[in-house]
């Protein structure tokens, strides 16, 4: 007889099986085995026609939940019941976490074991951690379980209920989430920011100043005892300065003018200050700081951040990744230290070991931060990572070297220079000793600013010092608007609110995207025209689903049912049932809201309003004949619509574009519209059969496209001539990918240097001539079945999936940094299912895939692989 250990993917159990006896069989559950009914044909036939189905809850049933086991599960609940028939003991092994603790008690209600069960907990996979996990299990942790099926419920009536309200009243195929909501909420009230928003101008001055040999920078501070106005300043409403504000508001005219003044004066140092301040290491990595550092640092989404850290947890390389602790074992530090020591030397090492406090306001999931695994503090090159693994990993590394180092030292020195009666302050910033600078700095949200190990020192100034002006020049600003959200900045506001948990936001931040909500230009989150009317209507009619407040009141309640200190029925009765209950909430606003009320923005300067439709955003107002309606750019971002811009849709559909010349040739107009995917040039009215268009090149305005370049454009692509060589052809054009040179069926992209325009023969031969640079552009991960890496490739026509010999293109408009697993293997079935070239539908032959492969046989070795193993989050 054997001794049957469940754990959630075939990595995790490849790595413990390693460390276990012989009569050990580890086996994957592959996540959940089972969860209240996805879609409508998941719910078993003989509930189909109750009235609570569909909601997968019975209300009047104390909530009791429907649990299906979802089809794609029925082989795996198979398999380890025809394990368990030959196993003395049943083993749990699933994380740490409330989720892990669902699975290990959903996994007991399926497989009714008639042996003894024991639960095994460990933060990390090592040989000592497994070994005295196996010497310590306990039983299931009954409050845990019904912790995590509560907020599981609590999701299910938001969404369920919620959701078909918003397909009524905006648009099919909406969704509202319990955190998911809230987190829409946030991005557009910072866009409204942004809309809101009004820039304002001020000048001052900035002097390049030299003493002891050395240059500084000193920039005006006052001018007659009165401070300079600055950005701080302004009030973001109005652009004007704030009310009460005592300072001196300069323009051009009186900055040169005062330039001129200053440009004869002498000048000298009226006040140094020297400071030195001591920086304290920041704590080791919780998954909200390690989602928030990788997305600034590495520019990994919060959900490939996971991604990476679940492969490296389960291979044994970092401990539990899923924590909202920031403390380390005595062993941790202990190791720590001593690779502290033997890395830096001894000068670098704290004082005394160095622990730290967990402020979240309800730490509840593993009890130690996320650090390197075992006691080793082995770095990525000695464990021989690579790609993401390696950078994720060595950046955990640092952190937690960081943690066991000096102080760094830095001395801050503010000089003050005076010339006539104006002050210039200087302030320079030398490191006097790095300390934990060594191993690790942390990254900021804004790109402008300065890391902490970046030195500007001055020269050794003195009051009295007399100093030489090399240079004055009057500089003008002006306001900026709030920064839109990054992932990084959204999960330290969603953190700090206390909504959700922070295991939860990469799907939250992924779900939010993949919905419509919200778009990703680089690494700033957008909110959509969507998100604005769907925020606008739970705002007037569903207050306490988009308040922080309420849902981080809702996370402290669940934290309480997990402690046992709360009912989980009443709660979830006075929240459903109740009087102001959502169910009777949502009745009644299904009945009162009327759908015209609901809209995105509302344009008062002139009279107008942004609606969703049928086909997107749109814009619309009155006039004396009726309705103008005129669409607007999917992708547009709600903060960038100026009144003059909704002025410019409005005419151009109410009065029809106005060309901007007529072709020499055909006599055809020649039109610069905005289409929505940006702007193009157009040979010939658009009710011509398919007139001829071109798109403005990435980085053109089209404030910049004259007639003559928009002739240009349309004459694309045009030939530079014949290759010397090969007497072929050369051709420069802008396709799918953009601008390009091209010979025969050789295509090469312009840099950002090149124009399509103006690029000449020896360039573009240039161009043609240079090796491509086609590869990986990143590791999804190993394939399930197999473990053979499926990455992401650069080709001539796009990027695309390839595993061993099997090649499938990425559709037009996802990212290669989008692509997960579960796209990858569907995109590589229907490429493998497609009929080859020179063969028929009905002569091809079915090809297996992962999808309807049946699990081989169970050998004590696990096969490897990564397959996700979590798949429900709050939101």
């Amino acid at each position: 007889m054997s001794r049957l250990v469940i754990v959630e993917s075939p990595t995790k159990a490849r790595t413990i099986h390693s460390f276990l006896p012989d009569d050990y069989v580890v086996e994957a559950c592959m996540g959940h085995v089972r969860d209240l009914p996805p879609s409508a044909k998941e719910i078993p036939q003989k509930y189909k026609d109750l009235p609570w189905a569909r909601l997968g809850v019975d209300i009047e049933n104390d909530f009791a939940p429907l649990y299906v086991i979802p089809s794609d599960k029925k082989s795996v609940i198979k398999k380890l019941k025809d394990l368990l028939k030959d196993a003395n003991e049943l083993i749990l092994a699933t994380d740490e976490d409330r989720e892990g603790e669902s699975i290990g008690w959903h996994l007991t209600e399926v497989l009714k074991p008639k042996v003894p069960i024991r639960r095994m907990v460990f933060h990390e996979i090592t040989r000592e951690a497994i070994e005295a996990a196996l010497q310590d299990t306990r039983t299931i942790d009954q409050q845990l379980v019904r912790a995590q099926e509560t907020r599981r419920i609590l999701d299910r009536l938001v969404g369920y209920t919620v959701s078909p309200l918003l397909w009524k009243k905006i648009s099919p195929g909406l969704s509202a989430g319990r955190v998911q909501s809230v987190a829409v909420d946030i991005l557009v009230e910072r866009e409204q920011r942004r809309l809101a928003f009004r820039s304002g101008s001020y000048w001052d001055l900035r002097a390049t100043l030299e003493a002891y040999r050395q240059r500084f920078v000193a920039t005006l501070s006052s001018v007659g005892g009165v401070r300079v106005a600055s950005g701080k300043d302004f009030d973001e409403n109005t652009g004007e300065i704030r009310k009460g504000a005592k300072v001196l508001l300069l323009n051009e005219q009186q900055a040169t003018e005062l330039k001129a003044r200053l440009d004869q004066g002498r000048w000298s140092v009226v006040d140094v200050n020297e400071r030195v301040q001591n920086r304290r290491p920041p704590p080791p990595f919780t998954t909200s700081t390690l989602q928030q550092e990788a997305n600034r640092k590495l520019r990994l989404s919060s959900k490939e951040t996971m991604r990476v850290a679940q492969r490296l947890y389960e291979n044994g390389y970092i401990t539990y990744m899923r924590t909202d602790s920031v403390h380390l074992s005595n062993e941790a530090i202990h190791a720590t230290r001593t690779a502290v020591k033997a890395r830096y030397g001894a000068e670098y090492l704290s004082k005394s070991p160095r622990q730290y406090t967990t402020k979240s306001k309800a730490a509840q999931e593993a009890h130690e931060a996320i650090r390197p695994a075992g006691n080793q503090m082995k770095t990525a090159d000695e464990l021989g990572l690579s790609g993401a693994e390696y950078r994720l990993y060595d950046m955990i590394w640092k952190r937690t070297m960081a943690t066991q180092m000096a102080e760094a030292v830095v001395r801050f020195l503010d000089a003050s220079v005076q010339v006539d009666n104006a002050i210039f302050q200087a302030t320079g910033k030398r490191i006097d000793f790095p300390g934990y600078f060594r191993a690790y700095v942390e990254g900021s949200d804004d790109p402008d600013a300065a890391l902490d190990d970046q030195e500007s020192p001055l020269p050794p100034l003195k009051v009295g010092d007399g100093v030489e002006c090399r240079e004055l020049l009057t500089v003008g600003h002006e306001t900026i608007p709030p920064a839109r959200y990054t992932e990084a900045s959204l999960v330290q506001s969603l953190e700090k609110e206390g909504v959700g948990r922070p295991s939860t936001y990469a799907t939250i931040i992924s779900t939010i995207q993949e919905r419509g909500y919200v778009i990703k230009d680089g690494n700033r989150l957008i909110p959509t025209f969507m998100a604005f009317t769907v925020s606008r209507l739970l705002e007037e009619h569903f207050p306490d689903l988009v308040d922080t407040q309420f849902t981080a009141r809702m996370e402290q309640t669940l934290d309480d049912i997990a402690a046992g200190e709360v009912d989980w029925l009443p709660y979830l009765r006075e929240f459903y049932c109740g009087e102001a209950g959502l169910e009777s909430l949502v009745d009644a606003k299904t009945q009162s809201i009327d759908p015209r009320a609901i809209y995105a923005l509302e344009l008062d300067a002139i009279g107008a309003k942004v609606r969703i439709g049928r086909y997107g955003p749109y814009i619309e107002r009155e006039n004396g004949d009726g309705v103008v309606r005129a669409s607007l750019p999917p992708t547009m971002p709600p903060g960038d619509l100026s009144i003059e811009e909704a002025e410019q849709f409005l005419r151009q559909k109410d009065e029809g574009p106005q060309p901007i010349g007529f072709d020499p040739e055909t006599g055809l107009p020649v039109f610069l519209l905005r289409g929505p995917y940006g702007y193009y040039v157009q040979l010939g009215d658009s009710d011509e059969e398919k007139p001829k268009r071109t798109s403005l090149p990435r980085g053109m305005n089209p404030e910049d496209v004259s007639f003559q370049v928009a002739l240009g454009l349309l004459a694309l692509p045009r030939k530079l001539g014949l290759d010397p060589e090969t007497g072929d052809e050369i051709y420069a054009g802008i396709g799918r990918f953009g601008p390009y040179v091209r010979r025969g069926d050789n295509y090469k992209s312009l840099t950002k240097a090149d124009h399509v325009l103006s690029v000449d023969l020896p360039r573009a031969l240039e161009l043609l001539s240079q090796v491509k640079k086609f590869g990986v552009l990143r590791e999804i991960g190993p394939h399930p079945e197999d473990g053979e890496l499926v990455t992401v490739n650069s080709g001539r026509y796009g990027p695309y999936i390839k595993y061993k010999r099997t090649n499938a293109s990425l559709p037009k408009g996802v990212e290669p940094e989008a692509v997960t697993m579960e796209m990858a293997l569907k995109l590589l079935a229907e490429k493998k299912a497609a009929p080859k070239k020179g063969t028929t539908a009905k002569g091809k032959t079915k090809s297996k895939t992962s999808d309807s492969k049946e699990p081989s046989k169970t050998t004590k070795k696990p096969r490897k692989s990564t397959k996700s193993t979590k798949k429900k989050d709050n939101g």
